[in-house]
């Protein structure tokens, strides 16, 4: 059976474009342009997937995303908004959205979420809540690939204060951590989790990753490029061929250049990352 893919939202282009980037032989793609009539075909039918903006005649996109997961809890849900702020990034993410995509977005990257969510394995309870206020955002999150791929998504547009350069920089950051996290700290197991807290203060935004294995010491880190002596910038990798590690090992050394501040527990299995902002 095809995957049914819905695009709710009042803007035509927006349809046009939605449809060229998702079409494929073994999907069906439909649509509505306000709340109401979006509803009624999900009531009517099951979709694999539904792509939503917020700003909808009739019934919004926030509350579109409620009345769907009641009547059709399996469904996935992307969210897609021009007018983004914090609450609703979070008030998406508490409510079950899949992802979350402030306009305008790159059709690519709607594109690929749009193929995680179809492909995925099951996600309902991927990502745990446990504080789901907008400047103190805590996650309880399952150690999966895809399901860190929508974390980072999230995370990238809670940064929207920043200049798209400094976001960019905390959110390519941050997603080093978190798969370090995942990878190494809990080695990709899926029933494992990652504890995940982002707080956003007047003068800084914090990112703080708990993993659940056992640390590392950076005495015992030849693997990885930060060890590298100065007069040998690529040592490591041969350690990672020694080891049979895949290549790269760059992750930490590049994070320290990304962030204000980078700092490991004692443990190594918990790591808080740091950008200070202009006071306004």
């Amino acid at each position: 059976m095809p995957k049914r893919i819905l695009i709710v939202d009042d803007d035509r282009d927006v349809h046009g474009l939605l449809r060229a980037a998702l079409a494929a032989p073994d999907r069906a793609i439909e649509s509505a342009y306000d709340g109401n009539a979006g509803l009624r075909l999900v009531e009517n039918a099951p979709y694999n997937l539904v792509l939503t903006g917020l700003e909808l005649p009739g019934l919004d996109g926030m509350r579109l995303l409620e009345r769907i997961h009641e009547v059709r809890p399996e469904t996935r849900v992307v969210v897609m908004t021009v007018a983004s702020t914090p609450e609703t990034i979070v008030r998406a993410l508490r409510d079950r959205a899949f992802c979350y995509f402030s306009k305008p977005f790159t059709v690519e990257a709607v594109a690929e979420m749009a193929e995680r969510a179809l492909s995925g394995t099951d996600a309902e309870d991927d990502i745990q809540v446990l504080s789901a206020r907008p400047h103190w955002l805590g996650l309880r999150v399952r150690c999966k690939m895809e399901t860190a791929g929508r974390i980072v998504q999230f995370i990238r547009e809670l940064g929207m204060e920043l200049p798209a350069a400094e976001q960019e920089r905390m959110t390519t950051a941050f997603r080093e951590i978190l798969l370090n996290a995942i990878e190494h700290g809990a080695g990709s197991d899926p029933d494992k989790r990652v504890f995940i807290t982002y707080v956003r203060t007047k003068r800084a935004a914090l990112y703080y990753v708990r993993d659940p294995g056992q640390g590392f010491s950076f005495e015992h880190l030849e693997h990885a490029a930060v060890s590298n002596p100065k007069d040998s910038p690529v040592e490591h990798a041969e350690i990672r061929e020694k080891l049979g590690m895949r290549p790269g090992g760059f992750g930490i050394m590049m994070t320290r250049q990304l962030v204000d501040d980078l700092i490991y527990n004692e443990h190594g299995n918990e790591v808080l990352l740091i950008k200070y902002m202009d006071p306004k």
